[in-house]
């Protein structure tokens, strides 16, 4: 039975600290605190106890009294309670109090840092706390005091006499009053400031202004405000990028949907998953694959279902598409691009001499763009048979238009494929390189397909099927 102290971060999700989420991954009971990112509790397991323990402002869920005996119970119990505090723990978090609490019962704990506010939204603001020229040094302070006390600690007219920079957390409620008492200790009127509203997170706002003009900028909580020269710096990056401060919904299948929302909230969305459609495993039997010429997937889920339900249920592996059978997602824009698609399976005799030699020819097809006409001349005679090689040498002193009527007869042409061809152009390849032939057509009782939503189903394929690509884009027949 231990508790963990652990501190969130400030708000983004991604800036807890890898202690930080290694102990949530094997808690029993989580209690958290109302600025905790909900997605941070995904990492406990699924069956481990959350407790909400959020205090808003004049309104807390429980107080802290009662937090304290929360945690020595549930430690007691026996189980690993992580404390998930937002910021720091120890940086005006009250885990000295709950530290405290769990030492007088004798109940062990650790305490896991975590990245305060005082320093991360200020940074995600483009702020920098310190700064050559500017600050050498920076104090955190809060703003709001315990009003049981019947004094305060804060001596604001000390601290505007020490200079450098003053970052103030839990101080939106009062921040004019904090502007009048920093003036009269002797700062200027015109001193920048800097109020960082929901730091790291999608909805961060930055509200610019003076110690003079601050108590009417409309400064809200949570808010940590910045005072001083580098408040006037603004080296934004967060606030900046494409999508931020839009929401985004992802419909998508919950396994399917965490690729797609990294790359939305690099760009600076905040992303709400919202799955419209759930996965699941079907059951079939594969048919006699010998019986047809192309199998055929039209999704991710469908590979995955016809390989993992499909061949293994029957004990089979890809070794049953051998022979003539082919497999592909969509026609390739290029003969060689079918040796970079991962869905593109050929099992015909041959398959790396036949790939290799589409992706000569592509190669081919570029290089005469790029070289001029006598280089081009020389490597296509370098790429034809030896016989025509042969005959080229007995030629060389002859007129270029005899040798280039010579090259017309030994070289095929054909039309450039969709993404080398230009207007009016074509393509020359060489007589030891043919452009690939059209596939066999489609057999007339019955194709296998496999695709859709994750499931596989078969349907007949008629013999004539209409193709916008070229027959010359098309994997040869053997």
């Amino acid at each position: 039975m231990t508790v963990y102290l652990v501190g969130a971060g400030p708000g983004d999700p991604g800036l807890i600290t890898v202690r930080g989420a290694e102990v949530l991954g094997r808690a029993d009971v989580v209690v958290y605190d109302r600025l905790v990112d909900p997605s941070l509790l995904d990492l406990a397991p699924a069956d481990a106890e959350r407790v909400y323990a959020g205090k808003a402002p004049g309104a807390p869920e429980m107080d802290q009294a009662e937090i304290n005996a929360l945690l020595v119970d549930r430690a007691r119990a026996g189980g690993n309670v992580v404390r998930l505090k937002g910021g720091d723990p120890f940086v005006f978090g009250r885990g000295g109090e709950e530290a405290e609490a769990l030492a007088a019962t004798g109940v062990p704990f650790e305490v896991v840092p975590g990245i305060t506010s005082a320093i991360g939204a200020p940074a995600y603001a483009g702020i920098p706390v310190t700064h050559r020229g500017a600050s050498t040094h920076f104090t955190v302070v809060t703003g709001h005091e315990d009003p049981a006390k019947g004094s305060a600690d804060v001596d604001w007219s000390a601290l505007a006499r020490t200079g450098g920079t003053l970052v103030i957390l839990m101080g939106a409620g009062r921040v004019g009053e904090i502007a009048s008492r920093l003036v009269e200790g002797g700062l200027a009127p015109d001193t920048p400031v800097a109020a960082v509203r929901n730091g790291t997170r999608p909805d961060q706002e930055t509200v610019r202004a003076t110690l003079a003009t601050v108590a009417d900028a409309g400064v809200q909580a949570p808010a940590a405000i910045v005072v001083g020269d580098v408040a006037a710096l603004d080296l934004t990056w967060f606030e900046s990028r494409p999508l931020f401060g839009r929401s985004v919904v992802v419909t998508r299948a919950r396994e399917q949907a965490s690729e797609l929302r990294n790359r939305l909230e690099v760009l600076g969305a905040e992303v709400l998953e919202l799955p419209a459609i759930a996965i699941e495993p079907i059951e079939f039997d594969v048919p006699q694959l010998d019986r047809y010429g192309w199998v055929v997937f039209t999704s991710a889920n469908g590979v995955t279902a016809f390989f993992e339900h499909g061949l293994a249920s029957g004990d089979l592996d890809a070794r049953a598409l051998a022979g003539r059978t082919r497999a592909m997602c969509s026609p390739p824009a290029c003969p060689s691009a079918a040796t970079k698609s991962k869905c593109w399976l050929s099992t015909e005799p041959s398959p790396r001499r036949r790939i290799r030699r589409q992706s000569n020819v592509c190669a081919a097809a570029k290089s005469t763009r790029s070289r001029s006409p006598r280089r081009r001349r020389s490597r296509t005679s370098a790429t034809c048979s030896g016989r025509y090689r042969r005959r080229s040498r007995s030629l060389r002193r002859s007129g270029p238009s005899r040798r280039r009527r010579q090259r017309s007869a030994a070289c095929a042409s054909t039309s450039r494929p969709p993404s080398t061809r230009s207007t009016g152009s074509s393509t020359r390849y060489c007589a030891h390189f043919p452009p690939p032939a059209a596939p066999e057509p489609f057999p007339t009782d019955a194709a296998a397909h496999a695709g859709g939503a994750g499931g596989v189903g078969g349907g007949v394929v008629p013999a004539s099927i209409p193709m916008s690509w070229s027959a010359s884009q098309a994997l040869p027949s053997p």
